[in-house]
């Protein structure tokens, strides 16, 4: 999994985008980024599915925010990014933590 930063000079935003590999995903057929910023829904649009099985999407987020989030692998597997600011506790499942984007 990765993420990668691009700041924007013409507005307070952070182009991220997100990239899961095939291997990382367990080869499956959907992978979602949810979060703050979508209010954990699960019905979001699921990343783009590359030729070669890796998973991709871009998202424009808030500049000077923290936001937590986790991958949905197949509508019931949830993942972390290891490549994450930070994990904090997600308050729901003791033991189990959010993935965090300090931008």
């Amino acid at each position: 999994m990765s993420i990668k930063k691009q700041y924007l000079k013409s507005e307070p935003v952070c182009k991220l985008t997100f990239k899961v590999s095939k291997e990382q995903a367990e080869n499956a057929e959907t992978v979602k980024i949810l979060g703050d910023f979508n209010g954990w829904n699960k019905e979001v649009e699921p990343m783009s599915m590359l030729k070669n099985g890796d998973f991709t999407q871009t998202l424009k987020l808030d500049a000077g925010q923290e936001y937590q989030f986790r991958y949905l692998i197949n509508d019931s597997i949830w993942a972390n990014d290891e490549e994450a600011d930070k994990t904090v506790p997600n308050g729901v499942v003791e033991g189990e933590f959010n993935s965090v984007l300090a931008l």
